[in-house]
């Protein structure tokens, strides 16, 4: 399946707190600042609120991301703004995977911040019968690697999945 990076600039979100801390079960109240993470599974990658007072207990195994954030009001909007820095975070700390589900994962983040217009592409060069994109986050010299996966429909779908539990936006 090839692949292009899209043109136009959209807002991804991150899905609506669950409302419940994760380590000890209690609801969030309304303004209540906690922390939100997102956590790499077996499954894929999950999205995890944690009270402020559990924080320092919480196990951080395999987090990819966290930010503070406050449980909103019920009459606000449904949906929160991911911070760019987040997105930035997640797609710096995946560039040494080698984990198909994770290169796929990556790769359509990837294609996520080129929408943003953060990320640019450079160059494309084949290496090993691979496709593999350089391209540099904005305002900035250093290049990554981003591997096109050359996805199916099927692999679409599951990343599809994943990103729909971090974001909020059908992609």
């Amino acid at each position: 399946m090839a692949v292009t990076p899209p043109q136009t600039r959209d807002k991804y979100e991150v899905a609506r707190p669950a409302g419940k801390c994760a380590v000890s079960g209690r609801d969030l109240t309304p303004d209540e600042k906690f922390m939100a993470a997102l956590r790499e599974t077996p499954t894929g990658f999950e999205r995890v609120d944690v009270a402020m007072e559990h924080w320092s207990e919480f196990d951080r195994t395999n987090l990819l991301a966290s930010w503070q954030t406050a449980m909103p009001r019920p009459q606000q909007k449904k949906r929160l703004l991911v911070d760019d820095e987040v997105l930035k975070m997640i797609f710096e700390r995946l560039q040494e995977t080698t984990e198909q589900t994770k290169l796929h994962f990556r790769f359509v983040l990837g294609l996520i911040l080129m929408r943003k217009r953060m990320l640019v592409y450079e160059n494309t060069r084949q290496e090993q019968n691979q496709e593999i994109w350089i391209v540099r986050l904005r305002g900035q010299d250093q290049h990554f690697d981003l591997v096109n996966p050359r996805m199916t429909e099927q692999q679409v779908q599951e990343v599809s999945q994943q990103m729909s539990q971090i974001i909020n936006e059908e992609i």
